[in-house]
């Protein structure tokens, strides 16, 4: 990992936050611009909300900013569609480049690539209205989960427990997205591991009593427990860390992100999803990693912004 440096508050220019946008996940990216634009405003950055509607590239042309913390969830602003546009401005701008965003954004596409790399993750099959039910319970086993391709936040996700529950469910994830995919159901321990930087931060243990971590326990319920330190020795969570880090690199992404796993009962992990702009409230999972690494919510903004003070471009 390379040395960081430190940027003095007047090199960052005038930055735009984007939050809000069109997605499922408007509301939640709404609470993470807003806390993310306090802690900017808190650290002397010239920081400007916005809230992100079909006019944002003339609001970005018109107000003359030097570059973007980009703090929208889901399609539209997670998926490698708002970098691409601001890649044609020369505007830059925070985390991951437009192929780390798109393939990250799509869970299938995602853990091809992994799987071709030898990394951990469940066997999956995409769905649609000419699939076999009973051939998919067949080869995945049950129970399974089937969740949108390009959906955050557990949105249309299920867990499927008999074979004549698979077609309702399919349609259930339709509603969010065209493409559907059905995974093997992992029994253990559900993970999170925050990155910053190329760094792994401290792992987080995530028990719920629901079936599985899904919308309500993530926003919702109260019973939602997330353990950090995570009760992980010192050995295995340096593991998964780079476990993680390999992962999120693979698939081209950069800056700053979260990798989903899971810990089945013999001890193996699994590599679940990537998350290129997860949340970033006060009680969210990346800023609670960085409080465990004595990294304060501001700093941690601040570490975020420096993402954009590097090339996306691929090559």
């Amino acid at each position: 990992m390379s040395e960081k440096k430190e940027y003095k508050t007047s090199e960052y220019g005038k930055v735009a936050v984007l939050m809000g946008g069109l997605s499922a996940e408007r509301h939640i990216s709404l609470e993470s611009g807003q806390a993310v634009f306090s802690a900017l405003k808190r650290k002397g950055v010239d920081a400007h909300a916005i809230d992100v509607q079909r006019d944002v590239l003339k609001k970005l042309e018109q107000g003359g900013f030097d570059r973007v913390f980009i703090a929208l969830h889901g399609r539209g602003g997670e998926d490698g569609l708002m970098q691409g546009a601001l890649e044609i401005m020369q505007i830059p701008y925070t985390g991951s480049g437009v192929l780390g965003s798109a393939l990250a954004m799509d869970k299938c596409r995602a853990k091809k690539i992994w799987q071709s790399c030898g990394l951990p993750t469940p066997p999956f099959v995409e769905l649609s209205a000419a699939t076999y039910w009973k051939s998919v319970c067949n080869e995945l086993g049950l129970p399974l989960m089937v969740k949108p391709v390009h959906e955050g936040s557990s949105l249309g996700a299920s867990k499927v427990s008999h074979v004549d529950d698979l077609e309702q469910a399919w349609r259930a994830a339709y509603k969010f997205d065209q493409r559907v995919m059905a995974e093997r159901w992992i029994t253990g321990s559900e993970y999170t591991v925050p990155l910053l930087n190329g760094r792994a931060l401290p792992l987080i243990r995530l028990v719920t009593p629901r079936e599985f971590y899904d919308y309500m326990a993530k926003y919702e319920a109260e019973t939602t427990q997330y353990i950090c330190p995570c009760g992980l020795d010192a050995e295995q969570e340096q593991a998964l860390g780079q476990l993680a880090l390999s992962a999120f690199n693979l698939l081209g992404a950069s800056g700053w992100g979260r990798i989903d796993l899971m810990m089945d009962e013999q001890d193996q992990p699994w590599l679940i999803e990537a998350n290129t702009i997860p949340g970033m409230t006060s009680h969210s999972l990346v800023p609670m990693a960085a409080k465990q690494a004595g990294i304060s919510f501001d700093d941690l903004v601040v570490g975020i912004l420096n993402s954009s003070m590097a090339d996306k471009i691929a090559v």
